[in-house]
Formats: structure tokens, sequence, C-alpha cells
């Protein structure tokens, strides 16, 4: 037979038998126990004990290592994994531990095929998580104080503020059972890692697709710094609910163009929700195809301090004498909104009162009066700015139609006011502060300035209203900070250049889940923008780029490897950091003077090019490991989290494009998020997660990482994390499979078998086990390999209750008939096989108790050096699972049907009726049944259309009004009441109701039994899968009799287990009844046998009948009443109150061992 062969060794699991199993190449471990001491194997272990002690193994057999080193001895072909490299600014918490779990699920059973998975830790040192870290040590609140301090003290502790926590990573990332090469981790600080960094950033500029620009981005005043628009999009509380100040304004028209329209003293209307950005008003934009109005004011026009100075004359519709009031420009479509501030009672009155109709496109170049005069003594506004300009984003979705452009505060704005000649116009600081020249709010933070400036506006007589405007605004996703949108000079990646391409690429990729593939990460691909990838801040990889100081002799030089740097600076590099990389200055050889000189950019590159360079730069290509890059790129595997799409996995997307033109990955798991049990998303910003610790030390990581790979949260959906979902886990998979361990070590010891691989067992319940086995390992392996932890999780879970609730408990006789007899060999080999088995196909999900498990059961060095299991072993019997699973499902629909009619499964009944297409089969399991359900007789019938009305069964018809409702109007009600009232037929699946056919889904027929009475004695349940059993729940004096006797089986079990006895030790048992009608049941002949389900070799019942009791005898101790009793001296007794089973009375068990097990 092809089955795995084990190393011949002694087994050390509690007393159990030598296994016969070892992988041939295996080395043996002397110094350190692999297996469990035989007071180690305990029915209630604390696991999180046992893991400490694999871990311990694992730490001094040096098993990971092992695992790599085992399949590059064998050629093994390799599986890629890239790990994406996590911020080192703090601890990990729920979302570090889910990723951790996926990147070590898959590698460990990509191993288990005979792949060889290199698995290289790597640390994400740089950027702004880290100076924050390195801020709130030095108590820094403000960038002018690093400056002020020096950039190489700042750097200094931003350094070692990233590397403080690695030990503490380590401790965590081994504490769940990831293996990972800590050993050969790579950093982002590596100089190497930063030369392959520049090295890809002069690739880009080389090929044209990295420029230097003027762009208006998402702007973070206080880390003073932009950021990329992709940043914004990460983490859904990037984007908060704000409420902000929206002021609506009046421009008055002006010059001849406006005189030319009739709009001489009109007054256009724009709205804003940014009052700050006012005092850098350059243009109004308006819709081409918008249609606007213009309004006079109306008679209850009444706006406190508003400037009539330059309102036009009208002409009151009376005649009149003329008055000197305001007339407005607004969008037709939202003059009706302004109606109280025009002075009018409504919308109607406002449009009514409308005397000019225009287009946008008519509007252009009108000129209006500016609200101050900061910028008016420079001709390069005066000449263009001021002015209404064409814009196809203007909308009439909200405020006027009419938009206030600042080109240095908004990206559309900065686009139209370039394209009409207009400038940027600053007037904020770095630091978001407003800048002396803007006197009304000099020294003012932009936020703080939204009230004063509105203040002014009135006082101005230009604000038409003010109002609370809530809108979902985005913040910094480190310092959480609102963010500003500000023109600022960045360099970007040309991504719009290559954007088609890197969609076409995208479909070369396996998304899971398959919806983000063309939904999330394609949708954001189809509209990528240039990526600004410049930073005006200290610890980062530099921007290589040096210019010429001096403007009249312009040199621009790009830099990308330390020999070039050596090359021109005569000086090679040993920190590509600021401020040594800043130090590098040459004369400008552009300049014949020789006065000028050639520096560096201040900027850093973004930290996230860094983590898009990682599939090279963590192997320091081009400059080494061409061969290796070539043959690993891209990865098989990649995992992280949701917002990634905009993040690590956009990124690396971005450069492999550009660069290498192919995809970073094959594979890529793209989970959801795990949530507080508030429901709240964990973010490791806010640090608002409890201690990770304290679930290893209470629950266990096996019991974690369950609860995390079997939910959906890898299919993308989120998962809210509770103590109880943790524990539950554990109590689907865990505890089934310890308990099974459990008991096979505790029967194969008391018999002394030793247990032999094998799956040739020609029993029913075996062979059932056995091809169930192979069909787990072809499910899982199928659901692994199309990265589904989710399905693979479950057949485990499904697994687990046919081996434990099924199987064990069906064969538990045979167990205890030993190995004296084939059957029960049959039954040892078999449980042992499968548990075996089950240990490797789980070694992923479970890697901690399945290495304490299998080294128990086979003495062999781990779980994780052996190979996958081989399916094509295992007995193929489709129709035999096929039947006896049919029969679970009988079983588990009938004892539903005791649980709701209130018959106790140890109460036996006189029988069972099964109504099903599968009768004749179901004949073969009748015994089964029998015992299962614990009734006298089974009859299997096969189904026909008349087996409803021969059993007395009849249909009900309810109708469902939600359903059927929509399309049945009022006669919905008809139809109920004609279902009710029996109006109704079934014809070959067509229902009629009143004369009305009914749809699927618009009903629902339920089968039931004929009411035959108050007492009726059937029980009707339906078969999922289709029939019907029928339960006869009478009970007779002589049933309740052997259902009590089977309570004291039961009694005594407990019994004996609490008392410490071996499975196989024969007992004198005697009973004490103080119920003499509970007495006399007990002595029944029923199909009951308490001295062989007891193993006793002596059984007495007592009652007070059979012994004169001094009427004072009850309330002496109970272990002196049963020393009057017993046959024997008593070793363990135990009282039972009444009514603790079916008793009518109190009884006491007495027990001694007369035969004890001599332990091997």
């Amino acid at each position: 037979m092809n089955h795995p062969s084990f190393q011949e060794k002694p087994v050390t699991y509690p007393k159990s038998p030598q296994s016969r199993r070892a992988e041939p190449d295996e080395a043996s471990v002397d110094d350190v126990s692999a297996t469990a001491s035989a007071d180690e194997v305990v029915p209630s272990p604390s696991f999180p004990a046992i893991e400490e002690q694999v871990l311990a193994f694992w730490k001094a057999d040096d098993t990971f290592r092992a695992s790599i080193a085992q399949r590059a001895e064998q050629g093994a072909e390799e599986w890629v994994f890239y790990d994406g490299p996590p911020f080192a600014n703090g601890l990990p918490h729920y979302g570090h531990l889910l990723t951790g779990y996926a990147k070590d699920l898959f590698p460990r059973y990509q191993t288990m095929r005979g792949k060889r998975v290199e698995r290289r830790f790597g640390w994400d040192t740089h950027g702004l998580p880290a100076e924050l870290e390195a801020e709130r040590q030095l108590g820094i609140t403000d960038k002018s104080q690093i400056e002020e301090m020096g950039i190489a003290a700042f750097n200094k502790v931003a350094r070692e503020s990233v590397l403080k926590y690695t030990h503490e990573w380590q401790e965590y990332v081994t504490r769940q059972a990831r293996w990972v090469d800590f050993d050969n981790d790579y950093k982002t600080l590596d100089i190497t890692f930063m030369e392959s960094a520049i090295w890809a950033f002069k690739q880009l500029h080389d090929k044209g697709l990295a420029y230097e620009g003027y762009r208006v981005l998402p702007y973070c005043w206080r880390d003073q710094t932009p950021l990329s628009n992709h940043e914004l999009r990460m983490d859904d509380d990037v984007y908060k609910i704000r409420q902000d100040q929206s002021v609506t304004v009046a421009f008055p028209l002006t010059g001849e163009r406006a005189e030319g329209l009739g709009l001489g003293g009109v007054q256009a209307l724009a709205w804003t929700t940014t009052p700050w950005t006012l005092p850098t008003n350059a243009a109004l934009a308006v819709g081409p195809g918008i249609s606007y109005v213009v309004v006079p004011a109306g008679p209850a026009f009444a706006i406190d301090g508003f400037d009539t100075s330059t309102a036009s004359t009208t002409q009151p519709a009376s005649g009149a004498a003329s008055t000197t009031q305001p007339a407005f420009l607004i969008a037709e479509d939202l003059a009706g909104a302004y109606a109280k501030e025009l002075g009018y009672a409504d919308a109607h009155e406002v449009r009514a009162a409308a005397t000019t109709t225009l287009l946008g496109s008519d509007l252009f170049g009108v000129h209006y009066q500016r609200l101050w005069d900061y910028f008016a003594d420079e001709p390069e506004y005066v000449e263009n700015a001021w002015r209404i300009l064409p814009a196809d984003f203007v909308t009439t979705a909200d405020g006027t139609g009419i938009v206030h452009l600042a080109p240095a505060y908004g990206e559309d704005d900065q686009k139209v006011c370039e394209e009409n000649g207009i400038p940027v116009m600053i007037s904020v600081n770095d630091g978001g502060v407003f800048l002396p020249r803007i006197t009304e709010v000099a020294g003012q933070q932009v936020f703080d300035a939204n009230k004063p400036l509105t203040k002014l506006l009135r006082e101005m007589g230009r604000l038409v209203r003010v109002a609370s405007y809530e809108h979902s605004y985005p913040h910094c996703w480190r310092c959480r900070n609102p963010l500003i949108y500000r023109a600022v000079s960045s360099w970007f990646v040309r991504v719009t250049e290559f954007r088609d391409r890197m969609v076409e690429l995208n479909q070369q990729i396996n998304w899971v889940p398959d919806n983000v593939k063309d939904g999330q990460f394609g949708k954001w691909l189809e509209g990528a923008r240039d990526w600004s990838i410049s930073r005006n801040r200290f610890w980062g990889s530099p921007i290589p780029v040096w210019k010429s100081d001096n403007p009249d002799y312009p040199r621009v030089d790009v830099y990308g490897s330390l020999d070039e740097l050596e090359r021109d600076f005569g000086v090679r590099p040993t920190d590509l950091h600021r401020p040594h990389i800043d130090d590098l200055t040459r004369p400008n050889p552009d300049d014949p003077s020789g006065a000028s000189t050639m520096r560096r950019i201040p900027d850093v590159l973004d930290v996230w090019f860094d983590s898009g360079s990682m599939p090279f730069a963590q192997v320091h290509y081009p400059f080494e490991n061409r061969d290796w890059f070539d043959t690993h790129n891209p990865a098989d595997y990649i995992v992280e989290y949701i917002g990634q799409t905009r993040g690590w996995f956009y990124t690396m997307h971005v450069l492999a494009t550009a660069l290498f033109d192919r995809p970073a990955f094959k594979n890529v798991i793209s989970h959801g998020i795990v949530l507080g049990k508030d429901g709240q998303k964990m973010s490791k910003s806010l640090r608002n997660y409890p201690d990770v610790n304290e679930v290893f030390e209470r629950d266990g990581s096996d019991a974690m990482r369950w609860f995390l790979m079997s939910s959906s949260v890898l299919r993308g959906g989120n998962l809210v994390v509770t103590e109880e979902g943790i524990r539950e886990g554990a109590r689907q998979v865990l505890l089934p499979l310890w308990s099974t361990y459990y008991f096979f070590t505790l029967y194969a010891n008391a018999d002394g078998y030793d247990a032999v691989w094998r799956t040739d067992s020609a029993n029913v319940l075996d062979r059932y086990l056995l091809a169930k086995t192979g069909d787990v390992i072809r499910t899982v392996q199928d659901h692994l390999d199309a990265l589904d932890s989710t399905l693979a999780a479950a057949t485990l879970r499904d697994f687990a209750d046919v081996l434990t609730n099924w199987y064990v408990r069906r064969s538990r006789d045979r167990f205890w008939s030993g190995s004296a007899t084939q059957d029960g060999r049959d039954a040892f080999d078999t449980l042992f096989t499968v548990l075996e088995t089950i240990t490797r196909v789980a070694a992923p999900f479970l890697p901690l108790i399945t290495e304490r498990m299998w080294q128990g059961l086979t003495g062999g060095r781990s779980v994780h050096l052996t190979n996958w299991p081989d399916a094509s072993v295992f007995p193929n019997a489709a129709e035999l699972v096929v039947e006896m699973d049919h029969v679970r499902e009988i079983v588990s629909t009938a004892l539903a049907l005791r649980k709701q009619t209130g018959r106790r499964v140890r109460l036996p009944l006189a029988g069972l009726v099964v109504v099903t297409d599968r009768a004749d089969a179901l004949n073969n399991f009748a015994d089964i049944l029998r015992d299962e359900l614990n009734v006298k007789t089974v009859t299997n019938t096969a189904w026909t259309e008349n087996s409803a009305a021969e059993f007395g069964i009849t249909s009900r018809l309810s109708v469902n009004a939600r359903a059927a409702g929509p399309r049945l109007g009022k006669d919905v009600q008809r139809i109920i009441q004609a279902a009710k009232s029996g109006d109704w037929m079934e014809i070959d699946g067509v229902v009629v109701a009143g004369g009305t056919q009914l749809e699927s889904g618009e009903y629902e027929l339920t089968l039931e039994t004929a009411a035959t009475g108050d007492h009726d004695d059937r029980a009707l349940a339906l078969i999922p899968s289709g029939g019907f059993v029928l339960l006869d729940v009478t009970t007779t004096p002589e049933l309740e009799a052997e259902g009590l006797q089977r309570d004291v089986i039961r009694a005594v079990q407990d019994t004996r287990k609490a008392a410490g006895f071996d499975v196989s030790d024969r007992i004198v048992l005697d009973v004490v009844c103080f119920d003499q009608d509970d007495a006399d049941a007990l002595v029944l002949d029923t199909g009951a046998d308490i001295p062989g389900e007891t193993l006793a070799t002596e059984f007495s019942v007592h009652s007070p009948q059979t012994y004169d009791l001094l009427p004072g005898l009850a309330d002496q101790l109970v272990s002196e009443w049963i020393g009057a009793v017993a046959a024997v001296d008593v070793e363990h007794f135990a009282s039972f109150e009444a009514n603790a089973f079916a008793n009518r009375g109190a009884f006491v068990v007495a027990l001694s061992r007369t035969e004890r097990t001599q332990n091997v």
C-alpha cells in the first residue's frame, strides 16, 4: 500500500502505542523532546501552554530553516512570496495579526505541497510615520523646531525610533506561529535599498516619466508636506464628516463687456466652502451650457450692510418712481434656493422676477470687482485675472452655479486659471498660516481665519449668505488633521503616460476577491493621475536631483547609483539620508565663472515609492542579484488589506509597469478589515486596540488564527473581533480534534496496541471515514490553491463534526472491545490514519496544536516537514459517502424532532418511519438509525406521490403577501383566505389558490400530520434533501424503565471519569435508589445493559425496601450509608438529586475497582 512511512521510534504521548511512521529523510532531534509526556495529553489542556512548548521546540530545532533547506535539497520549484513591509512605528494590532496569519498560512501550505518558500521579513522605516514618532518623543509640534535642532539630530532619533520596535515585532510575529526570516531581513533605510530606489527614480527620469511640476496637491499644513492622491483613498477614515462654514459672496460685474450684455452693476453670486481662499480669488467659473438669470432684489430684500453703490437703476412695474436696487446673476436652476436672501416669498416669485437669461458661454470674459487689492499691483494678475471663465466642472448640484477660483488652492481652479494665463496667488506659508501681505488675517491659521473673513465680507457689503455646510472632507492619514489643497513644487511620476498599460497588465493578476480586479483596483487604475513623489520632509530616501543655485546658469543632474555620485562628487556616500546626502556639492560645470554650485533639492521620496520599490530594492537590484530578480518577479503571492489597492498594491504596479512592463505579482488577497466589538475600525495610528498578548495568553494563537482565517474577511468582508468569536472558533475545530486525539491515546494506551497507518479496512464506518478523509484532502487542496481559506476551513469544520460526533461515537464499542478482534484493530488503525492525515491537512490553520498532535501520534520531527497528504491512497467510496451522509441527515432531523417534542435521546421510543426516494439504500443502515435514534424499529419506505396521504400527512399552503402583493395587488388577501380555507390545489408542481396560479417564491408548502386528537402519537419533520420522518413519540412503562437505566449508565460513566478510573478498569457497582419505582425500573430486563456498559463485574440495586433502615438514617453522612449497603469497600461514590435525569427520587452510585489496568 502506498502510504507515508515513519521513523520507528517510541512515541511518548500518554502511554500510547509506538508508531511505525517517519519521514525517511528526517533528522532526529535528540536534545529537545518533540512529544508530549504521558500527563500532558489531557481532555481539557491549556492550549497556550502547549503552544509555548512547541515554539520552544521550533526555536531549538530550527524547524523553519529545515523546511526551506529540505526543499532546496530536493531541487523544489520556488513559490515566491513578497512580504509587504510594515511601518515600524508602533506595536502590532489585530489588523497586523490578520495579515500575518494569511502571510503564513499559504506559504506553509505550499511548502507541504513541495515548494520552496522563502519568507524574508522587511521593515518600512521612512516617512511621516517615523517622523511623527520622533516628534512625539522629542516633544516637537512644528516643522521649524526640527530645522532649529538640526536635521542630523532629528534623523538620529527617527532612526532609533523605528528600530526600537523591531524586538517587539519579532516577539509578536513569533508568538503567532508565523515563520519568517528575521536574520536576513531588509530595511528601507539600508543604503542598498535606498540605492535601488534612486536607481528607479533615474530610470523614470531617463524615460521621461519623472518630471518637476507646480501643482495643487493635498497638503498637510501640520506636517508641512504634500500627499499623493492615492494616500487620500487608502483608508475609509481619511475622509471624515466635517462641518464647515460656507458663504455666498457678491461680485459686481464691471467693464465694457458687462455693459454690452446689459449686466453693468449686476452682482454675480459665487458660493464657496473655503472662505479662507477668497483673498486669492482670481476668477469666477461658469458652466458653458448652464442657463443664468438676472434677478433684481425683491420687495423684501434687506441684507444688513449690503453694498448697493454699484447697483443698477430699476423701474418698478407700477410706474412709481425709479429706485436703485441691486440685481443678481445666478444659475436659473438654483435661483429659487435664494428666494429669501433676494427678497422674495418663494422660488416661483424669483423665477417670475427674472429679467434676463443668458447661457454661461455668453459670460466669458466679463470682468468683476475684486474683493481685496492684495495682488492688484502685479501686472501678471491685472492683465488676465478677475473675470468670468468657462469650466466644464461647474454644475447646478449645489451653490449658485458660479464658482470662485483660487488657483493656488484647487486642482480645477489651477487648471482653468493656467489655461487662461492667470498664475497662482500664494497667501499662506508652509504651515497654513496667512502671510503678512494678507493684512486682515495675517498670522492666522487658514481654518481659524474663516470667521474673521466672513465678518469682513459682511462689513464690506458683499456677504449674501452664510451657512453651516456638512461634507466629507479629507484628513491626513497620519496626524489626522484636516488637509488643504495647495500649490507646491513637486516631482511627479507621469502615470497618465502608461495608465492604459497598467490596466492591461492588471488583467494578468488573480485577485481575491475577484471583483477587486475590475472594481476598486481597476477603476482606480482607469482614473489614475500623475503621482506626486516628493515630500518636504527629512527622513527618507533622497530625490537624487541636483540643481544649479544660480538661475543664470541652469543645470539639472539626476543620479541613480553610488558610483555615479562618487564619479561627480569625488566621495562615495556611506549614508544616503539627509543631511549627509545634502553635503554633496560641486561647482556647476555649465557656469564658466565657477561661482554657482550644484546643490541637491531638499525633498525626499514619498515613503510609498520605497514600498513600491520593494520587489527589486530588497535584493539591491540592479547592482546585485539580477538573475534572482528576473526569476522571482512577479511574485506568486502577496496579501494585504483592501486599502492597499491605493497603497502598496498600487505603487508596486506603477513601478513594475513603468520599469519592467510586467505585473509585480500574480496572485493577491485584498482582505477586509477587522473591527472592534463596537463595530468601529481598529487603527494602528489611534492605537484603539487591546494588548494582543492578552489574547495569546488566554486563548492561544491557533484559536485566533482559526477565527480569522475561517471568516469571510479574506474574501473582502469586514470582521468584528470578539472574545466569544475567538473561543467559538476553538470549539469548532480545535477542541474536537484534540478530543479525538485524547480519545485515541486513551484507548490505545489502555489496550497497549501499536497502531498502523493503513486505509484498507472493510468496516463500513471505517470506509466511510477514510473516503471522507480523501474528499477533505482534495477539497481543502482545491480551496487553498484558489487562496480561499474560508471554504477550506469550512470543510475542515464539517469533517471535525463527522469525526467526533459520528465516527468516534458510533465506534466507541469497537475501541472498548480492544485489539483482540480484527474489528478493534481496524478501528484503531483507521482512527490513527485519519488523525495523522488530518493533522497535516489542518497544519496551515493550526500549526502549533497540530504539531503537538502529529509528533505525539508519530514520533516524527515536525508535521511542517511532511508532504501534503495524497488523496488517491484513500478509498473512493462515493456511493457510500452519499448514503452515510444521508443517514446523518436523517439522524439530525429526527434528533431535532426529539428535542422539539421533549423526548430525550436516552429514552427509547417505539419506532421511526423514514419516507425517502432512497429507501432501499437505507435498509443497509437500519441498525445505525435504530442505535443513533434509540428507537426499537425503523421502517424505510419508498417515496411515492401517495406517500403523504398514506401516512395521514396533509399539505398546508402559506401565501407570502410581501412577495405576491406587487403582482396580485388587492387579490392577495382573497388568495390568502383561499389558502387558509383549503381552496387550493397542486398539480404537476403548479399551485392554484382561489382560481389564481401562484409563482415560485410567492408561497410555501408545508407538510404536517393530520390532527387525530388531543394526544397525537406521531411527530413529523421534513428531511432537507427530500422526504420526511415520522417519529412515534408515545411512551410505555417498559420504555421509560429502559430510559432510566440508560440514565444510570451515564451517571456511572461520569462518576468513573470523575474518580480517575481507567477506561478498562473493572468495577463492582452498587446503585442505591431512594424511590422504589426507580429501583424496580433498574432491575427490569430491557435493551440496556448496565453491567456491560459500565464494565461492572458485580451489579446490585438497593432501595429502602431491601434494608430495614432506621428513621434518622437519611440524615447520616452519605458515605456511612453507602458503607452500610455496598457489597465491598467503596472507592468512590456520587449522589444524584431527584429529577437529575428521569429519576423520581435521589440515587447514589458506588464504585469499587476489582481489576485495575496496568499501564505500560
